[in-house]
């Protein structure tokens, strides 16, 4: 028997996704109110027209507009519908999409927990919510990549945040110190820098960063205060360097 998705927002992650399920041999039908379907997808004119004989919904869309669509496609839903809401978003918000679907769809919390260029379905994801087994069943049959939480509607998305504390974060404290650098003319040598830190990390340097950061906060403190001053006297915005100060301040006993 033929599996129905509807895939609801066709942004880079939407549009590979539905691909893959497409090539994969589901019938997939998708709406996105600016990008047109690819190849081998059907595509429609709204998101309910999306949902119409659908047993399994991916919302793609973007965390501002996940409600919207779910209210908006409830009337062409039928009972018991898989609500996969993909989008990144905050626990409280995935668990108001739980009582919003409340009696009509089954909502499923899906954390999509790398990039998805490169990957498109395979892109690794973590699910939460009583229906969440059945949903991973289903997409590992495409061949999707699926963990499975032991927990409510919000707890994948909880996972996701966490992680994307770090990363992120990461991503924006290199951003920042590049900034600098080119400023300060010193660009390429910290580019240098920054990568053979990152080739030479390793299982220990995670317990290094949290030891080190509470031994020696008094010290990393004032580091990181006139770090910030140096930026400011190069014109750029020291978010990240003062932010780190005010840690290092809170973990001085």
């Amino acid at each position: 028997m033929t599996v129905v998705i509807a895939v609801l927002g066709l942004g880079e992650a939407g549009s590979l996704i539905a691909t893959d399920l497409a090539e994969a041999g589901a019938t997939v039908q998708a709406y996105d109110p600016r990008v047109a379907a690819p190849p081998g997808v059907r595509n429609t004119a709204s998101d309910a027209e999306a949902c119409r004989g659908a047993s399994i919904v991916l919302s793609v869309n973007s965390a501002a507009d996940a409600a919207e669509a779910l209210r908006d496609s409830l009337p062409a839903l039928r009972p018991g519908t898989i609500w996969a809401d993909l989008n990144t978003a905050t626990p409280g918000l995935k668990e108001s999409l739980g009582t919003l679907g409340e009696g009509a769809v089954r909502v499923v919390d899906v954390a999509l927990m790398s990039p998805v260029p490169g990957r498109g379905l395979h892109t690794p994801m973590t699910m939460s919510g009583p229906a969440a087994g059945e949903l991973a069943g289903v997409l590992r049959g495409f061949g999707a990549s699926v963990e499975v939480l032991d927990g409510p509607i919000g707890a994948a998305a909880t996972r996701k945040l966490l992680r994307s504390v770090f990363y992120k974060g990461m991503a924006a404290a290199v951003v920042e110190a590049l900034t600098a650098a080119k400023a300060a003319g010193l660009e390429e040598w910290l580019r240098g820098n920054i990568r053979d830190e990152l080739i030479r990390s390793n299982a220990a340097t995670l317990d290094r960063l949290w030891g080190g950061s509470h031994k020696h906060a008094v010290r990393r403190r004032e580091e990181m205060a006139a770090a910030a001053e140096l930026l400011g006297d190069l014109g750029v915005p020291a978010r990240i360097a003062q932010a780190s100060r005010d840690w290092l301040d809170d973990l001085v006993p």
